[in-house]
């Protein structure tokens, strides 16, 4: 064991070192194939040599995971250097495989991320009520809420709890105090964690993912007893995102619940990475305040509404992608190729770069 973790560990490191000097936010490793990382959203394969199994054996068991009896499993991995990665271990065919996300420590400025920093600013800085961080796997939505949170930490006293899984970013107490938990390490679940943290006194709760009915009704329940909490879904858009969150009740407690997300959502911003025209990735936004008459259309369940809504422009808390990706194109930050791909409609892109609505 000893000698396989060694080669292992020599092999990881290796792929770790070149992941890092190619700024890669990817490693995939596969028993039998040669290691991939994916750069600025690109797959490229990564040195010549096939993984053998005995090297996947090993680092599945320096995750804690048993290669034999097991098939899945989220786990974490640190470098020598200290990088943290989350893990997922996979088989596949019977192969052994794991992707590596690269973890990032250092805490970056909202101010440099070409988020909406006055809209969430504002939301972050209520009393209560739920925001929502939405967007696909690798959209930087970790890092929203980790930017979003530590310019809390700098600015206002709060007791701040991270349900998350796994952690993504280590926070240091400033004005704040955060106590981090990370699910499978420091609580069962999601659920189980959310309504454990409602009896450690706090003001904020960052909830890494909604996953699931009791989860989406537990965050609820904190928010309308006096908590701030922001947490994630896996929605492209603001219809995706309401109707997904809609769909996560039971058709009994529908009505009930919409009423109250209705009253305790405070916003939602939609998130997308894209090449940028420049090199690198630019984000691209889509988002609305939940105010005035969006509160009626979430409480009836009028999705296409809230959109048409957003679309008009009446109000600069709100924006739809359409309207980000023709500013961002306007701009330079992307290609009209890349902008008019990401919109889903070319045409509706070439008519909104026209000035046609």
């Amino acid at each position: 064991r000893t000698l396989k973790i060694l080669f292992m560990s020599s092999l990881i490191e290796a792929l770790i070192k070149a992941a890092f000097e190619n700024k890669a936010s990817d490693i995939f490793l596969s028993e039998g194939s040669v290691a991939r990382m994916k750069v600025n959203g690109q797959l490229m394969i990564a040195g010549d040599d096939q993984i053998e199994k005995k090297d996947m054996v090993a680092f599945w068991e320096e995750c804690g995971a048993d290669p034999e009896h097991e098939g899945d499993r989220d786990s974490s991995y640190v470098a020598h250097n200290g990088v943290r990665f989350r893990v997922n271990l996979h088989k596949h065919l019977g192969h052994l495989g794991a992707v590596l996300r690269q973890i990032n420590t250092e805490i970056p400025d909202i101010d440099k991320l070409g988020l909406p920093v006055d809209i969430l600013t504002r939301w972050v800085t209520a009393p209560a009520g739920i925001i929502l961080i939405t967007g696909p796997t690798g959209s930087g939505k970790s890092t929203t809420l980790a930017s979003s949170l530590e310019w809390l930490n700098q600015n206002s006293a709060k007791h701040i709890v991270t349900i998350e899984d796994p952690i993504e970013y280590l926070f240091e107490s400033k004005k704040s105090l955060f106590t981090q938990r990370e699910v499978h390490t420091d609580t069962d679940s999601f659920a189980k964690g959310l309504r454990s943290s409602l009896r450690q006194a706090p003001d904020v709760i960052l909830l890494g993912e909604i996953r699931d009915p009791e989860t989406a009704k537990i965050a609820l329940q904190a928010a309308e007893t006096g908590h701030l909490v922001l947490a994630t879904l896996h929605s492209a858009n603001v219809s995706e995102t309401i109707e997904r969150l809609t769909n996560l009740f039971p058709s009994q407690d529908r009505e009930s619940q919409l009423q109250l997300l209705s009253n305790l959502l405070i916003g939602v911003c939609c998130q997308l990475l894209l090449p940028s025209a420049y090199g690198g990735l630019h984000l691209v936004t889509e988002h609305f305040e939940n105010t005035g008459v969006i509160r009626n259309y979430i409480r009836e369940s009028k999705i296409p509404d809230i959109v048409d809504f957003i679309g008009r422009g009446d109000n600069p808390n709100n924006k739809l992608f359409m309207n980000a990706l023709v500013e961002a194109t306007q701009k330079g930050h992307l290609t009209h190729e890349e902008a008019a791909s990401a919109s889903g409609n070319e045409s509706d892109f070439d008519r909104a770069m026209r000035g046609i609505s």
